[in-house]
Parts: structure tokens; C-alpha cells; sequence
């Protein structure tokens, strides 16, 4: 409580934090927002919902991460109606009920997940609905425009019917730019949760073990640092393609992950050396508890506080690299939609094509600034006396 009340106090980390919950927002709610299937269509006599169908195969390449969305869109509201349900319970059981509710919620709505795959949809939706007999109804998307749909002409300028203008293929920009949202914070969170797991493993048993654990561990650490990052993203990725890897969203995570936790690494090591003189690990060694034990239960909750902090201004970085390498063409491809390849749209003339300049571009210094003023926020509440 003490943490989140000097966390509320600073205005520019609360400011940060309502972005970040308006983008996980937008990412979970893409297909609400910006799609060209209807919603709800009575015609007929016959109710259909061709928009929620259409979440469990995705026309999307990247079929992981659009997967991975749509689940949390069907899963995050009905775990509230779970949540709701369990508080008609005493309190005692409340919480068991939710939990085993819950779990078996969470793998029956995985199945159809897990065994369907992509599918592209050509039903035209939009002719069949244009007219609709008395007492037929059809509720779209606010922006009834997916994020394929080639209905604008090329590089049209904002206006009524494509509020930030469309692409050089004609698709809405404002529907890319929503399931580009889904990209970033994909590759942001996953790739930085890769790269703490590496840097935290290897910061505790160099931090704790010593010797020459520590030394070649350290040393290997060092290699990597020297390597000026991104020039060894664009190798590792050049190399990784030559030798046939697809490109896709899970390339550019295991590249980012894989060059990204060498800085975790010493900061975890430098406080694990601080933490095993302390009396409470001597204590654990004469008791004689394993090392795993004193590593995962004992040093890691003490040494947590500078992984928080890190792992926002890792997020923030991890966004900034895909959108660079996404602009280089080294990243995510077309037709997937990402803000980078967006701000690449527009690089042979800016002004011309502001609208692909102006938009994504704001949308990746908004990400950035939120998870930088989000984790300088966090550093301070942690750090209070």
C-alpha cells in the first residue's frame, strides 16, 4: 500500500499507467473496434455472429499472437461473470470456487484455440448486408474495416470514412494501427519477460556461487555487451533467415530476448552479492537448504525490486527495436500490420504521406514515454524510505 500511494503521488507514472491500460485495451478489443465482419447479423430468421466465429481462426500469419488476443478477449469477461458468481459464496469458499471455476474455464475455452487454424473469410459481408429486408439488423464495428481489407484507394489523407486515411494498398490505417498494438506489446512483453528470465537466472547463480561460475559467466556477459545491440539484432536476424527461419512476430521476440538481458544480468548479480553476506542466507546455508531454495525463495523476493523497475524500461525498449527493425524491413512483414512497417510506408515522401508519418509515429513515442514514466515512477515508490 505504501509502494502504490508514493506510485499515485507522481502524476507523470499515473499518466504512464493509463496509457498502458488504454494500449492493453485496444489490443485486447481489436476485433470490437476495427473489423469488417458484422458483429451481430439477424437475416433471415437466423442469428449469427460471424465477428466472434472469426476469433478462433484468424486470417492473421502471425496466428499465435492474433490467437493469443481473442483468447484474452473472450477469457478476461468471462472470468469477471466467474468472479461475480463466486462472491454469492461464504467467504471461505469464494476463493476456491473462483479458482476451480476459473481453471477449468481457462482450458475449456483454450480447446477450440488450440485446434483450429487460420482461415481467410472472402464471404463479401458488406454487399450481402447493403439491403437488409424489414426486420432484419446488423451491428458493425465502430471502424468497419479490418486490418486486410483493401476497400480506400492508396494513400488517401483522413476524412469520414477512414479517420487516419488508408495505406499504399488502400487498407485502413486506423484498423492497422489498433492490431498493430496487438505486435508491439506482444513482442514488448514476451521478449522482455525471455530476456528477464535469462538475466535474473544468470545474475542469481554468478551473484551467489562465485568462483569461476561467476567468472566465465561474467565474461560471456561482457562478450555480449561489446556487440553494439542493434547492429547484432540485424545479424542474428540475417543469419537466422539465410538459414530458412520464416519471419514472423516470434523471430523478432526470440532475437530481441536472446540480445536483451545481458544489463539484467549485472544489476541482479550486483545485488545478489549484496544479499548473501546477509545473516538470513548464512542462516539458510546451516540449515542446510538446497541451493535451488535459497536462490528462487529466499534471494529472488530480495532482489526483486530493481527487476520490476527494469522490466518497464525493457518493455519500452523491446517496442522501440521492432518498430526500428519492422521500419528496416528486418522485422514483421506485410501484411501484418505493425507501426513500424507503417512509418516505412511513408519514408519515400513524409510530407506527402504525413498521415503514415504522424499517427504511428506518435503511437510509438506515446508507448514509449508511458512504460518509461510508468517504470520512473515504480523506481521511486520502491526506492522510498
Amino acid at each position: 500500500m505504501e509502494t502504490w500511494k508514493r506510485f499515485k503521488s507522481d502524476p507523470l507514472a499515473v499518466a504512464g499507467l493509463l496509457i498502458i491500460f488504454f494500449l492493453f485495451f485496444l489490443a485486447v478489443a481489436a476485433p470490437l473496434l476495427a473489423n469488417e465482419k458484422p458483429l451481430v447479423l439477424y437475416m433471415d430468421n437466423h442469428l449469427s455472429f460471424p465477428a466472434f466465429s472469426a476469433l478462433f481462426t484468424p486470417e492473421s500469419p502471425e496466428t499465435f499472437v492474433e490467437k493469443s488476443w481473442n483468447f484474452l478477449l473472450l477469457f478476461l469477461p468471462l472470468s469477471a461473470v466467474v468472479f461475480l458468481f463466486s462472491r454469492l459464496f461464504s467467504h471461505s469458499k469464494r476463493k476456491k470456487i473462483f479458482l476451480i471455476t476459473g481453471t477449468v474455464l481457462f482450458f475449456l475455452l483454450l480447446i477450440p484455440f488450440l485446434f483450429t487454424g487460420s482461415r481467410v473469410d472472402k464471404t463479401p459481408w458488406k454487399e450481402i448486408t447493403k439491403n437488409l429486408k424489414k426486420g432484419d439488423f446488423v451491428l458493425y464495428a465502430p471502424v468497419p474495416y479490418g486490418p486486410f481489407e483493401m476497400d480506400g484507394k492508396p494513400y488517401e489523407k483522413s476524412s469520414f470514412k477512414h479517420i487516419f486515411g488508408t495505406d499504399q494498398t488502400g487498407r485502413s490505417v486506423f484498423a492497422r494501427m489498433v492490431y498493430g498494438a496487438r505486435v508491439s506489446l506482444s513482442v514488448g512483453f514476451i521478449a522482455t519477460l525471455l530476456a528477464l528470465f535469462l538475466g535474473t537466472l544468470t545474475g542469481l547463480v554468478c551473484g551467489y556461487c562465485g568462483g569461476k561460475t561467476d567468472l566465465w559467466l561474467m565474461r560471456a556477459v561482457e562478450i555480449v555487451i561489446c556487440f553494439p545491440t542493434f547492429l547484432l539484432l540485424l545479424i542474428l536476424m540475417t543469419i537466422l533467415l539465410d538459414h530458412g527461419s520464416r519471419q514472423s512476430i516470434l523471430l523478432v521476440i526470440f532475437v530481441l530476448g536472446l540480445t536483451s538481458w545481458t544489463g539484467l544480468a549485472r544489476l541482479v548479480r550486483g545485488e545478489t552479492l549484496k544479499q548473501r553476506k546477509m545473516a538470513y542466507i548464512q542462516s539458510c546455508e546451516c540449515m542446510g537448504l538446497s541451493t535451488y531454495k535459497i536462490l528462487f525463495q529466499h534471494l529472488l523476493p530480495n532482489v526483486s525490486a530493481p527487476i520490476f523497475v527494469t522490466f518497464t524500461f525493457e518493455v519500452a525498449g523491446a517496442v522501440l527495436a521492432e518498430s526500428s527493425l519492422s521500419f528496416l524491413g528486418f522485422g514483421v512483414q506485410d501484411p501484418t500490420a505493425s507501426w513500424g512497417e507503417l512509418l516505412r510506408q511513408a519514408y519515400p515522401d513524409p510530407l506527402s504521406y504525413s498521415h503514415l508519418m504522424f499517427y504511428p509515429g506518435l503511437a510509438i513515442f506515446l508507448t514509449v514515454c508511458a512504460f518509461n514514466f510508468a517504470g520512473e515512477g515504480l523506481r521511486k515508490a520502491l526506492n522510498g524510505k
